[in-house]
C-alpha cells in the first residue's frame, strides 16, 4: 500500500507541474508579430499528427484543415523546430522570390544527410555543387548509362517476376531504382555490400519522417545509426575511386572513368587553378542526397505505371506489339 500511495503521489505532482506549466504559457501574451496557430509539445510539436496523416495518405487534408482553422499562415512546430506554414499564391511568391529567405533541411535531416549537400548550400557554394551535378547528368552521358540500366532491369526481371503469378510491385520497384541508383552513382555491383546499403537506406527514410528523439528504440535513433554505416561505404567506395582515377590520369585515360558513376565523375572536376571542384566530403553528403532524392518518385512511378498497364489491356496490347 505504501508503494501504491508513492506511485498515486508522484502521478498527481507530475499532473500538477504539467497544468501549472500549460497555465502559465496561456497566461503569456502572444507576441504580435507571430502568426496563429500553437507548436504543441516540446519536440513532438504536430510532427506525430502530420505523420499519421501522411501515412493515410491524407497530408493534403492535414494542411487544408489547418489553413482553414488559423489562415493561410500559421506557426506549428515539425521534427523539433519551430516551422511556420505559408499556403497560397501570394505566399509562394513572397517564399521564393524573397532575398531575404534561403532553405534549409531540418538539423535532424542534415544529421542524417550532412551538411554539405546541395539542399543546405547558398551562392557561390550552391552553384559550384549544382554545377558539378548537372555534369554527370549530360545528355551525352545519360545516353551511356541506358545499357546499364537495361542490363539491371532484365536481371531483376529474372529473379523476382519470371514465373510468378502474383507480385506485390511496389517494394520490387524500389529495389530495382535502389539498384540502378546504386550502380549509375557509386558504381555498386551486386553483392553483400550493396545489400547492406539498401537495408541501411530504407531504415534513413524512416528516421527523416519521424520524431527528431535520439533514444535506442526510436526511427531515428536507428536512421542515425544507419546513415553513419552508409557513410562509411561511401567514402570507402571514394577513397577506391580516388586511387583508381589517379592510376587511370597517369596512364592518360581520364575522360574513360570520368563516364563511369556519380562518384568518379565529382572527383574528376577540377576548377579553373586545376584543384578539385568538391572535396570528399560534398562528394559523400551530395551522392546520399541523389539516392534519396530519385527513389521514391522513380519507384512510385513505375508502379503506377505497371498497375495502369495492369488494367489497360489496350494499352499493354499496343506496348507489347511495338516490342
Amino acid at each position: 500500500m505504501d508503494y501504491l500511495a508513492i506511485v498515486v503521489a508522484l502521478v498527481v505532482v507530475t499532473a500538477s507541474s504539467i497544468a501549472i506549466h500549460l497555465l502559465a504559457r496561456a497566461k503569456k501574451a502572444r507576441p504580435g508579430n507571430l502568426p496563429p496557430g500553437s507548436l504543441g509539445l516540446p519536440v513532438i510539436g504536430q510532427s506525430l499528427g502530420l505523420l499519421r496523416a501522411m501515412r493515410g495518405d491524407g497530408g493534403s487534408r492535414w494542411i487544408q484543415d489547418r489553413i482553414d482553422r488559423y489562415g493561410p499562415v500559421s506557426k506549428l512546430s515539425l521534427f523539433g523546430r519551430p516551422t511556420v506554414l505559408l499556403a497560397g499564391p501570394a505566399a509562394n511568391k513572397f517564399l521564393f522570390f524573397s532575398g531575404a529567405f534561403s532553405t534549409r533541411q531540418p538539423r535532424s535531416v542534415q544529421r542524417i544527410l550532412g551538411e554539405k549537400s546541395i539542399l543546405d548550400l547558398h551562392g557561390a557554394d550552391h552553384r559550384r555543387i549544382r554545377g558539378a551535378l548537372l555534369e554527370f547528368l549530360r545528355p551525352d552521358m545519360l545516353k551511356a548509362y541506358v545499357g546499364r540500366i537495361d542490363g539491371e532491369v532484365r536481371r531483376h526481371l529474372q529473379e523476382n517476376w519470371a514465373g510468378r503469378a502474383t507480385v506485390t510491385v511496389l517494394p520490387l520497384m524500389k529495389r530495382l531504382t535502389f539498384d540502378i541508383i546504386s550502380a549509375l552513382l557509386f558504381g555498386l555491383e551486386r553483392g553483400a555490400v550493396r545489400d547492406a546499403l539498401a537495408a541501411d537506406f530504407v531504415r534513413m527514410v524512416e528516421g527523416i519522417w519521424a520524431v527528431p528523439v535520439n533514444l535506442p528504440f526510436t526511427a531515428f535513433s536507428r536512421s542515425l545509426k544507419a546513415s553513419g554505416r552508409a557513410r562509411r561505404v561511401l567514402q570507402e567506395i571514394t577513397r577506391e575511386k580516388k586511387k583508381a582515377s589517379q592510376v587511370e590520369v597517369e596512364h592518360g585515360n581520364g575522360k574513360a572513368s570520368r563516364n563511369s558513376d556519380l562518384i568518379t565523375c565529382l572527383l574528376s572536376l577540377r576548377d579553373g587553378h586545376g584543384e578539385r571542384l568538391l572535396t570528399d566530403e560534398e562528394i559523400v553528403d551530395n551522392a546520399m542526397v541523389a539516392l534519396i532524392a530519385g527513389h521514391d518518385t522513380s519507384s512510385i512511378l513505375m508502379t503506377f505505371m505497371v498497375r495502369h498497364l495492369a488494367s489497360d489491356d489496350a494499352t499493354l496490347a499496343a506496348m507489347v506489339q511495338g516490342n
